[in-house]
C-alpha cells in the first residue's frame, strides 16, 4: 500500500505545524545546506526553504509518490528516493531536520548518533516523532487487528511503529556526540470537523497503514467501519459534530559544535 500524498495533505496545516515548531526553536544560524528525511510531499521542506532562502535543500524519503509531489512542489530542491537506512550521502549537512518519520526506523539507539555524524560542525539535528501509541485512537486499531477474521493477516502490524525511547535513554545516547540538546513533549489538540470520520482520514494517511495494506477491500471495509464505530464511543462529537484529537509529539534539538 503505497503513501499517498493526497490522503496526507487532507490535514496539511496540522501535519505541518509541529515542524513549524521545532524549527521556530532552533538557535538563530545560517546553515549552508539542509536535509530533510522523511520529506514526504514537501510540505517541511517548504517550511526549510522559506526560512533559510540562501541554503541547498535536499529532501529524502521512501516513497516515490511522495517525492514526485515533493519535486512538483519545490522544483529548486534536490530530491531523493530512498529509505533513511539506506542513505549514504557523503557530505555534512548543517541541518537535518526529521519530521514525523523516525517512529518509522528501527533501532534508535544506533540511528540517533549515526545522524549527528553526519552534521557539520556547527550542526543541527531537528527531530519531531509522534508519541502517541497509548493513545486511544491507537490502542483501538491494534485491538480491532487482534479481535477481528484478519487477526492472522495483522499480527505483525503494530510492530512497523517503532517504539521511542524514553527521554533518559536519548540523552544517554545522544550526549557523547554533541555539545546540547533539549528535549520536550508537546500535546496537540487538532480540530477534527466530522469527529470519528476525520480522525479515520488522518490515520489512513499515516497510522493505519500498517493494519490495511494486507487486507483485501472487503475486509479493509470492514475493519475501517469496525474503528470508525469504536472511535465514536471514545471520542464523543461537541454540539458541532466535531472532536478535538489529542496528539502527543517528542521534540528532539541536538547541536554539534
Amino acid at each position: 500500500m503505497s503513501w499517498s500524498p493526497q490522503q496526507y495533505l487532507q490535514f496539511e496545516d496540522e501535519r505541518t505545524r509541529p515542524a513549524r515548531d521545532l524549527l521556530n526553536a532552533l538557535p538563530e544560524f545560517n546553515p549552508r545546506s539542509a536535509m530533510d528525511l522523511g520529506c514526504g510531499p514537501g510540505n517541511s521542506t517548504a517550511l526549510l526553504a522559506g526560512r533559510y532562502p540562501e541554503a541547498r535543500i535536499n529532501g529524502l524519503d521512501s516513497s516515490p509518490e511522495m517525492i514526485a509531489a515533493a519535486r512538483v512542489r519545490l522544483p529548486q530542491a534536490r530530491f531523493e528516493v530512498s529509505a533513511i537506512e539506506s542513505w549514504t550521502d557523503p557530505d555534512p549537512y548543517d541541518l537535518i531536520l526529521a519530521n514525523a518519520v523516525l517512529h518509522w526506523v528501527p533501532n534508535h539507539k544506533e540511528l540517533l548518533p549515526a545522524l549527528v555524524s553526519k552534521l557539520s560542525r556547527p550542526g543541527v539535528l531537528a527531530i519531531q516523532m509522534p508519541d502517541n501509541l497509548a493513545e486511544p485512537a491507537h490502542r483501538l486499531m491494534r485491538e480491532i487487528a487482534q479481535a477481528g477474521p484478519w487477526a492472522a493477516k495483522l499480527s505483525s502490524a503494530a510492530a512497523e511503529r517503532t517504539e521511542l525511547l524514553t527521554v533518559d535513554e536519548y540523552e544517554r545516547r545522544l550526549r557523547p556526540h554533541c555539545s546540547h540538546i533539549e528535549i520536550w513533549r508537546t500535546t496537540y489538540y487538532h480540530r477534527m470537523a466530522r469527529g470519528a470520520a476525520d480522525i479515520v482520514e488522518w490515520f489512513k494517511g499515516s497510522g493505519l497503514r500498517p493494519y490495511l495494506a494486507p487486507l483485501n477491500p472487503e475486509e479493509r471495509a470492514s475493519y475501517l467501519e469496525r474503528y470508525t464505530a469504536a472511535l465514536g464511543q471514545i471520542y464523543p462529537h461537541d454540539a458541532e459534530g466535531g472532536v478535538r484529537l489529542p496528539f502527543p509529539r517528542l521534540f528532539i534539538a541536538v547541536i554539534r559544535s
